[in-house]
């Protein structure tokens, strides 16, 4: 083992072990992300890396450090990862969710996955390229943010909004949520690189009627109204869109495994390739899911008002056609108010950052592909394209075929492999190193 990877297993623990749950609630958010924080401006100025901290405030610390290029005119690259965590609370975990236990070769705890891994990683790489010498091919800006599991308000989004100088020349940035190995064929793995993502949005649905003793129902009333809008909504398909990185992504696996995907049969066959194929699926159409539904509070009143919440998830350049088509599920009577939203991404899939990717995966794995695929979640990319910059998620991860990255993000006993991390500390050297 070298020092690079012993440093970046033992960060990683160490950060897993700091809790710093983002509930959403500025009444229960501790100090948890400014220590972490804390924790990493440390580390990096043993090895005499200079870092900004930026608390907007108390307790939701970020750090960004910069390490200079050996090419004044290449464009810099932001390195980021996100500092908390969501909550364990409430789940029955077998392995204690801040302990950063390690059995069978796997590590266990909240982050292990999303993201304390690849915040451990960077910053194991920056303090090893501190220590040799190294001097990247372009300026590296490393970035560990709070709060990017409640949209990255007092995180990146603030970063961006009141300190962009620290950004200063970047054209891109690579961060979650992508890297990780799944089975091509019988003896290859795809990497998945994230190329874009959709947009997340909120919709409230109201329906109104007069309110009244429950003796006396009739159809105009506010709940039936609403109930049938939200059942139209949750019974709908959205059209398959061949965007860019789902073209791509067909293309490669449809070649590895001799098949023709179809527009007509997609989520059939995408369920043939295992647990990616369920992910790709999300990514293809546009999707709306009734998450919050609100009417009366007694049984014998028919309520005068009956709400719903829609989350919706539209891809590039495909937010207007959804709400549009929303109207319309939702019928007569029934108002549809949009009231959040944050734009999709999409960058470019033939980026010379994907090539240096591509080579330093292939010097790791001789039988690994690097495949682009359309996120259907969010990252703080999105902030960051508010600068110009092309956001990649691609946290290299090697994993065994049978186990499932993304089903690991917020799950009951979050792990990842100890190899895993090895071989991300190795492969994110050689990309940051010639990026």
């Amino acid at each position: 083992m070298t020092l690079l990877e012993d440093e970046a297993l033992s960060f990683v623990r160490e950060l897993i072990r700091i809790d710093s749950v983002n509930t959403g609630d500025a009444a229960t958010i501790g100090d948890g992300e400014t220590r972490a924080a804390r924790f990493v401006q440390a580390r990096l100025a043993e090895v005499g890396i200079d870092t900004t901290f930026i608390e907007p405030v108390p307790g939701r610390g970020s750090v960004v450090a910069r390490l200079s290029g050996s090419d004044p005119d290449a464009p810099a690259l932001i390195v980021h990862a996100h500092l908390d965590v969501v909550p364990a609370s409430g789940q029955d975990w077998v392995h204690p969710p801040f302990g950063a236990e390690i059995e069978d070769g796997l590590l266990y705890g909240r982050g292990a996955v999303d993201m304390k891994n690849f915040a451990g990683v960077i910053l194991a790489v920056a303090r090893h390229f501190a220590r040799s010498g190294i001097r990247p091919r372009r300026d590296l800006i490393f970035a560990f943010l709070a709060d990017e599991e409640s949209g990255g308000v007092w995180g990146a989004s603030w970063l961006v909004d009141n300190r962009p100088a620290l950004f200063t020349g970047a054209s891109e940035a690579i961060s979650e949520v992508g890297g990780f190995s799944v089975p091509l064929d019988s003896d290859r793995r795809a990497y998945l690189i994230a190329t874009a993502e959709k947009g997340v949005g909120s919709v409230r649905l109201t329906a109104r009627g007069e309110a009244g003793h429950a003796s006396r129902p009739r159809p105009s009333d506010a709940v039936p109204r609403l109930a049938g809008a939200v059942a139209r909504i949750g019974e709908h398909r959205f059209p398959v869109v061949r965007t860019p990185a789902l073209t791509k992504f067909l293309s490669e696996f449809g070649h590895a495994r001799g098949v023709v995907f179809s527009d007509a049969n997609l989520d059939a066959e995408l369920e043939e390739i295992g647990f990616v194929g369920r992910v790709i699926a999300a990514a293809a159409r546009n999707t709306a899911a009734v998450t919050v539904l609100r009417a009366g509070d007694k049984s014998n009143i028919i309520p005068g008002r009956a709400e719903a919440i829609i989350d919706y998830r539209a891809l590039p350049q495909g937010e207007a056609s959804l709400l549009a088509e929303l109207e319309l599920l939702a019928g007569d009577g029934v108002e549809v108010e949009q009231f959040r939203s944050m734009d999709p991404i999409d960058s470019p899939i033939d980026s010379g950052l994907i090539e240096v990717i591509r080579a330093a995966i292939a010097d790791e794995d001789a039988g690994g592909v690097v495949v682009p695929y359309l996120l259907p979640a969010s990252t703080d990319n999105k902030h960051f394209a508010r600068l110009g910059v092309h956001g990649y998620g691609f946290v290299p991860l090697r994993v065994p075929d049978d186990f499932d990255v993304y089903g690991q993000f917020h799950a009951v006993d979050e792990c990842v492999p100890v190899e895993s991390l090895y071989f991300s500390a190795r492969a994110t050297s050689r990309i940051l190193q010639t990026a």
